[in-house]
């Protein structure tokens, strides 16, 4: 991380508007809505997940360090994109430059994982993401019976609220 000198995040007019921050980050709804920590975390942890927006992660003086190094710049295009109902594209790129003059290549992304443009890839994604945190909350034979409702959409949207509801009384 010290070798890096700095960070170019090409992004749309809203995401400048809305997540480009810097300065101190006062709690895990200020870092949620900022695009450097969002970059920071996983390229010092190789994650991010809700856990990583806590206090104590935060704490961390290489995350702040690596935010300090960090550009927002405006792609006019990405900007367009996003706002046009046909595409309502969230393309940003990141360019890593180091201190001997040597950078990485490029990264654009103009549909992440979530994006409905993505969605067979991101579905099986979600699956995974629900089995985990029901099995955090849940005995294994509950957890399997609100998996097995959730997918089952046919079931699902015949099965009462209070009843799914029921199901995640513990």
């Amino acid at each position: 991380m010290n070798s890096i000198r700095r960070i170019t995040i090409r992004t749309h007019e809203s995401a400048i508007r809305i997540i480009d921050k810097t300065g101190p980050l006062a709690n895990p709804a200020d870092r949620d809505h900022c695009i450097q920590y969002m970059v920071a975390v996983p390229l010092i942890f190789g994650h991010l997940t809700a856990a990583d927006y806590e206090d104590h992660v935060a704490a961390d003086p290489r995350i702040d360090a690596l935010r300090a190094k960090m550009l927002c710049v405006e792609d006019k295009g990405f900007s367009r994109d996003y706002l046009d109902p046909d595409k309502r594209s969230i393309a940003n790129a990141i360019t890593v430059e180091f201190d001997d003059g040597s950078k990485l290549d490029e990264v654009v992304v103009e549909y992440p994982i979530g994006h409905r443009r993505r969605r067979h890839e991101g579905i099986p994604l979600l699956v995974e993401k629900f089995k985990t945190n029901l099995a955090r909350r849940f005995p294994a034979k509950q957890a399997r019976a609100i998996l097995d409702l959730a997918l089952d959409g046919g079931r699902l949207a015949a099965t009462p609220v209070h009843t799914f509801v029921d199901l995640f009384v513990i």
